[in-house]
């Protein structure tokens, strides 16, 4: 059973086209908006909850890719599934490269929309999710003190105690207090915990 509270946005010139995917959508239990013009969309996608966007690529006045390219400069979460005619593959596949989620060529299958769908939400999910670690991550990593973090930058770089003493021109024991408060700032158990910590926080790590 689909999620009701799951969204999607139509993009497309061709009202029959819009009112096929709708009732295709709105059936299987989306809440689906419409709209003629990617212009259209853009003028008021800030204030949409993020959602699904079908666009058929090939439109007067802006078409999917520059929709798509518009929807990443205005760091707005929508994946993009392309429409396609026979002639605009080539089109499709260049705006998937650019970060489309999917492309599907007309005239489709209910199923294969569906599917695509699906497979643009549970992507944007994990993309969710991922973002939403990072975020946690650095929130972490921002209790820290600034000696703390020093320390920090060194354990996940692989040195031992007395090399950060030595880097840090602090005493080995100094660095051992620095170390436990480290592991109980961040919740980690481990070593392996806190590079997985600077990992998942998108920190450059090098020995």
């Amino acid at each position: 059973m689909e999620d009701t509270k799951a969204r999607v946005y139509i993009i497309d010139d061709d009202d029959a086209v819009r009112d096929s995917l709708s009732l295709q959508l709105e059936a299987s239990g989306y809440e689906v908006a419409s709209f003629p013009s990617a212009v259209g969309f853009l003028e008021i996608a800030g204030t949409l909850q993020p959602g699904c966007v079908i666009s058929d690529v090939q439109m007067p006045d802006m078409d999917g890719m520059e929709l798509q390219q518009c929807l990443s400069d205005m760091k707005l979460d929508f994946p993009v599934v392309i429409v396609t005619g026979h002639a605009d593959v080539a089109l499709a596949v260049r705006a998937m490269k650019a970060g489309a989620v999917d492309f599907i060529e007309k005239p489709f299958e209910a199923r294969a929309i569906l599917d695509s769908v699906r497979h643009a939400q549970t992507r944007f999910a994990a993309q969710r999710a991922t973002a939403q670690a990072g975020a946690t991550a650095r929130e972490k990593l921002a209790t820290l003190t600034p000696r703390e973090r020093e320390v920090f930058d060194e354990m996940v770089r692989g040195k031992q105690n007395k090399m950060i003493a030595f880097d840090l021109d602090i005493s080995p024991r100094t660095v051992e207090v620095h170390r436990a408060r480290v592991l109980e700032k961040l919740e980690a158990r481990s070593l392996s915990e806190l590079v997985r910590l600077a990992l998942t926080a998108g920190l450059p790590i090098s020995s």
